[in-house]
């Protein structure tokens, strides 16, 4: 087998699926390439299109005016710091699996991205604080690899494509330089607060030449990072979009998999957002959690791959939510396997909505975010004690970490490019706080239009953490375990949504059913909705069916 380097790919589904269209005023076509490749069909029409985008007739176009618009940003806030400097910015590298010649799916390093929208690896980027000239700097390939790849992009065609000033090779940089002459050079350096992995700076030709900045461009693109431009916007819109029908069509789906393997009904998800939304890869590794799994907040690991048998009777958490064009969704769904709500399920599924509504009504811009994360804990408590899992004062419950039990999580994070984004934690932001139920906030900022962030309430029973409650008089008090102990093997429930912070308050991205209601209506329809291929005991029967339409989510 000889191993293509480069894929061109063209996403062209006839089909379509339900979805809010926003205007846009710019056409365009698409086009994939691992790396610099030119089909000459393709190009043509992105010539035409000047850099813009179309992943799937079913989307709107991405513009590489949403990274120009953030080039801009970044020159006004730069240009103060020394308007004689140059930004340098390195983007990702292909890399290989191990020592073999395959390589993993290639994933922009998110700095880059958000400045120059670059699907290619191997490349540099660069701003002339003392001109606002942009540049790119694509790798040297040699003539031979046309013989693989098809005909090698030009610095014309890469300065069409992505609507930059200036083009060049990477091993020109030292020659643009030496033109520039910058008096400082500032380059990406810096830890992310969700992993405490730092960041070093690029090496490049000749870096000793110049006086070089490593403090201030990281913290600087970072407080960038977090409120969105309005094509950004439309780029998360999309995401969650294509993640909430993908769920939605799990949703329906699910009844029918009982016996199946949690890991099925992630392939459906996967299919779905792939072949109907255009969205390659997902924001993070799949959470498919049935009964008691749904208790396990990371589930999906390469320890616990969703390789449980889904039973009926039990409750599921599918956290799940696809990338588009490098811009992330997160979504959890929690509803039963047989689409009909015990009593028992019925009460953590409401006290959860409850602490979610209650979030969404208190997310808005000057609020901070741990008080939006103790709203939810008091809605959440009042319903769970209304039903006798506790017992006791609300605020003392508060007071006694009670939420570091059934909540071990912050309320939510900022989301972009990562789907944990950064800012959440600068040295001008408010620090993290201590308390044990708050600690694990990914952020505590006050709320600011066009932040996107996703709110998150769970409530689980998590053996560990009961015993630790158990054994804890201040928290023991108030936990009713003759009725929480039923709970032991009921996993978990939560509900999370991505959301824009508006004027006044914020805009629901994801579009999902989340009432007890609206989930039972959803997943008992008569219509059925098919798959695109069918479930393994479905194999040769008459009813069977490889491929489908994808126009399966009728009737909303």
């Amino acid at each position: 087998m000889i191993r293509l380097l480069i894929r061109v790919e063209s996403l062209r589904s006839n089909q379509s699926f339900q979805i809010q269209r926003r205007s846009f005023s710019f056409l365009s076509h698409f086009f994939e390439r691992r790396c610099h490749v030119k089909n000459t069909e393709i190009t043509s029409k992105m010539t035409e299109a000047m850099g813009n985008y179309t992943i799937t007739k079913n989307a709107p176009p991405v513009s590489m005016e949403t990274f120009r618009i953030n080039r801009e940003r970044l020159y006004e806030k730069m240009k103060s710091v020394e308007p004689q400097g140059f930004i340098l910015l390195k983007g990702g590298e292909a890399v290989n699996v191990y020592n073999t010649d395959v390589e993993y799916t290639f994933k922009q390093e998110p700095f880059f991205h958000w400045a120059f929208g670059v699907r290619h690896p191997s490349y540099w980027g660069a701003i002339c604080l003392k001109t606002n000239t942009s540049y790119l700097f694509m790798p040297r390939l040699p003539e031979s690899y046309a013989i693989w790849m098809g005909e090698l992009l030009t610095p014309e065609d890469v300065k069409t494509l992505y609507s930059v000033n200036q083009v060049y090779y990477e091993d020109e940089i030292s020659t643009v330089l030496t033109k520039c002459n910058p008096k400082k050079i500032f380059l990406l350096s810096g830890t992310n607060t969700d992993s405490d992995i730092k960041m070093d700076a690029p090496q490049f030709e000749n870096s000793k030449k110049y006086p070089t900045d490593l403090t201030v461009l990281y913290p600087t693109m970072s407080e960038l990072r977090v409120l969105k431009n309005e094509h950004e916007i439309e780029l998360l819109r999309q995401a969650s979009m294509v993640s909430s029908e993908a769920h939605k069509y799990v949703m329906r789906n699910l009844p029918s998999m009982v016996g199946h393997f949690e890991y099925q009904a992630e392939s459906i998800f996967l299919h779905y957002c792939y072949y109907t939304g255009g969205c390659r890869t997902t924001a993070y590794t799949c959470i498919c959690g049935s009964g008691p799994n749904a208790a396990v907040l990371h589930y999906g690991h390469a320890g616990a791959p969703n390789d449980k048998i889904i039973n009926d009777g039990e409750m599921c958490l599918f956290d799940m939510g696809a990338s588009y064009y490098g811009y992330a969704s997160d979504i959890t769904c929690s509803f039963p396997v047989n689409g009909k709500f015990t009593e028992e399920q019925k009460v953590i599924y409401n006290a959860v909505l409850n602490a979610r509504n209650k979030a969404v009504e208190e997310s808005r811009p000057g609020v901070q975010w741990e008080k939006v994360h103790l709203h939810a804990l008091r809605a959440m408590f009042t319903e769970m004690k209304a039903h006798n899992l506790l017992v006791g004062d609300v605020e003392e419950m508060l007071d006694a970490e009670l939420g570091s039990i059934f909540m071990p999580h912050g309320l939510g994070h900022l989301m972009g490019i990562d789907v944990h984004d950064v800012g959440g934690y600068l040295d001008d932001t408010p620090p993290r706080p201590t308390r044990a139920s708050l600690k694990n906030l990914r952020m505590n900022r006050f709320l600011l239009k066009n932040m996107v962030l996703t709110i998150e309430p769970g409530c689980y029973f998590i053996d560990v953490l009961l015993e630790k409650a158990k054994n804890d008089e201040k928290m023991a008090k108030f936990i009713n375990f003759n009725v929480v102990n039923k709970f032991k093997r009921f996993g978990g429930v939560r509900i999370e949504d991505d959301v824009l912070i508006t004027d006044y308050g914020c805009e629901l991205l994801s579009k999902v059913p989340r009432t007890v209601e609206e989930i039972e209506a959803w997943m008992n329809q008569e219509e059925e909705v098919k798959l695109h291929f069918p479930l393994p005991n479905q194999r040769g029967k008459k009813h069977a069916t490889p491929i489908l339409s994808p126009e399966v989510i009728k009737g909303q």
